[in-house]
């Protein structure tokens, strides 16, 4: 991907950091790039994607707080999309939906600690329907027996896979809306209690939801679930590079990317 703004790691706090870890190396087929007795980092190839930090004493996430609605892994290809669901078929992985979103098709999990999931491939952007920022996406059915019909083997995560974007579920859809916006994203979709948002002409690096956490309020840390989420920006870009907040109060790391 190269758009001006890019998810580049997402951070979780987990109770059990040794059957979280297996299923993103099992299920998701992330590399393990480092570990302690503490903290887990995973990704694809060399670049980190997740982090997953262990504290049993961190309060358990309610479905009604503002934080990870899903992080939202790109693969490179609708055949490795194929491939990896004839792998999550093979190996009995528990799917809670899957969609046409007509810029692209998507597969949704949970891990074991209830963060949501996506696994992705997109459609070519000359598919894409605009209307000047806004991007149109839909939630129609999946031919999944097409994407499983495609040729190629899973063998893991691609080393090209991605966060192609996160989205978040927050406590106040507007005021994440000015947020995102202020940070120099266009708002490319609002629908359902949802807000999408991007960056460079991609359909979404972020999205906002108050389908289960209407008036949430600031997070309270320590809590499983979302600790911080890293973006990377092209020079020049907002938002700046420094330790920043979301609208809802968690921590948004942001570095300026290194370009030839």
């Amino acid at each position: 991907m190269d758009y001006p703004l890019l998810i580049d790691r997402v951070v979780l706090v987990v109770h059990d950091l040794a059957r979280t870890r297996a299923f993103y190396e099992d299920a998701l087929g992330l590399d393990l790039l480092a570990a302690d007795g503490e903290s887990a980092i995973l990704g694809a190839g060399s670049a980190p994607l997740v982090e997953l930090r262990r504290d049993p004493g961190a309060r358990r996430a309610s479905p009604r707080d503002a934080g990870l609605y899903h992080t939202a892994f790109l693969l490179p290809s609708r055949a490795a999309l194929g491939a990896w669901l004839r792998h999550a078929v093979a190996r009995g992985i528990p799917l809670q939906g899957a969609a046409d979103h007509g810029v692209s098709e998507a597969l949704y999990l949970a891990d074991p600690e209830g963060n949501g999931i996506e696994i992705y491939a997109d459609r070519p952007e000359s598919a894409w329907v605009r209307d000047g920022d806004r991007v149109a996406m839909a939630t129609d059915p999946l031919d999944a027996e097409a994407l499983m019909a495609l040729p190629g083997d899973w063998r893991g995560a691609p080393a090209d896979t991605v966060i192609g974007h996160l989205h978040l579920a927050t406590g106040d859809m507007d005021a994440a809306a000015a947020l995102f916006t202020g940070w120099g994203m266009v708002e490319t979709m609002r629908a359902r209690g949802g807000v999408w948002f991007g960056a460079g002409g991609y359909h979404h690096q972020l999205a906002a939801n108050i389908w289960n956490s209407r008036g949430a309020g600031q997070r309270r840390f320590p809590v499983t679930g979302l600790a911080e989420y890293h973006l990377s920006v092209a020079p020049g870009h907002l938002p700046a590079p420094g330790l920043l907040h979301d609208a809802d109060g968690t921590p948004v790391r942001v570095r300026e990317r290194i370009t030839p």
